[in-house]
């Protein structure tokens, strides 16, 4: 028999082979692919990882902060008059953590998670109804009061400003409260 097709239409044994070899190799160049890209895939992963780790401990994530020169929450969000707690990490290794409600009175408010006196506790405060109240030593303090009173247990104040629909907070007046939480004992 030829290479040609027999006179039934079937291919040779020589043509069979061929075809044969050239699925092997075709096939075994695209395993070859998936291999290399189990490979690489992973090994991508892994150097982003360790990428961003070295900006977060170079200070990639301080100057990410510095360059915001504000934080804004829909104002939205407060309407419930439930409190939010956030919080803003320095890139020092501090975390300075405030609050905001919407008061009994309608106005949005917003404090330090913490005050003059029990601030070295670092429990901060949470709501009671219309109260915030100090984990530390249970004082209550009344909504319309947040931002209004400053000292002792007091909630310490934190400057905000409603503009539109949104409640902006500037970044140097949350770093203004960074004294409330460094408990390193140095500041």
């Amino acid at each position: 028999m030829s290479k040609k097709k027999n006179q039934r239409g079937q291919q040779s044994f020589e043509e069979k082979q061929a075809a044969k070899k050239a699925a092997v190799l075709n096939a075994g160049t695209h395993k070859g692919k998936s291999r290399l890209t189990l490979i690489l895939v992973p090994i991508c992963v892994v150097i982003l990882v360790f990428a961003g780790i070295y900006l977060f401990r170079s200070g990639g994530a301080q100057q990410a902060v510095a360059l915001a020169d504000e934080v804004s929450h829909p104002v939205k969000l407060f309407e419930d008059g439930r409190a939010r707690h956030f919080q803003m990490d320095t890139g020092e290794g501090l975390s300075i953590k405030y609050f905001v409600l919407k008061s009994s009175d309608g106005v949005v408010r917003a404090a330090f998670d913490a005050c003059d006196v029990c601030w070295p506790s670092g429990k901060g405060y949470y709501q009671e109804g219309d109260y915030m109240v100090c984990r530390n030593c249970g004082k209550r303090f009344v909504s319309v009061k947040v931002n209004e009173i400053k000292g002792g247990c007091n909630p310490a104040p934190l400057e905000r400003q409603v503009v539109g629909d949104k409640l902006v907070i500037k970044v140097k007046d949350i770093l203004a409260g960074k004294q409330y939480f460094d408990f390193s004992g140095k500041g």
